[in-house]
């Protein structure tokens, strides 16, 4: 059994070439609210959720992107509310959020 029941990776790399990285989209500020939420909510923790940092994720053009762990679904998003679904249906309920889905290969 894994040590959290989800694990959470946001990309948050910036290229210095000025070409599409995850954290033009705030990926850091949107990392640290979905933290906040998930410690709100009771949800972070041993057994429950972890949210992490990962650097590039080497998907920044189809970004800002994240991947939930142990399922290895990859996911976009646009603002909070794309956020707090994925909290809600994904992290909470554990139903994948098809709307907002990266194809696994590119």
């Amino acid at each position: 059994m894994s040590y959290f029941a989800h694990h959470v990776f946001f990309c948050t790399n910036q290229r210095d070439d000025g070409s599409q990285s995850c954290n033009q989209c705030d990926a850091i500020g949107a990392r640290s609210y979905v933290k906040q939420r998930c410690k709100e909510l009771g949800i972070s923790g041993e057994g429950k959720v972890r949210i992490n940092t990962a650097g590039c994720l080497d998907r920044c053009e189809r970004g800002p992107i994240i991947v939930v762990y142990p399922e290895a679904t990859w996911y976009t998003y646009v603002d909070r509310q794309d956020l707090d679904e994925i909290i809600d249906r994904h992290l909470v309920k554990g139903e994948i959020v098809e709307r907002l889905l990266v194809d696994s290969v590119s």
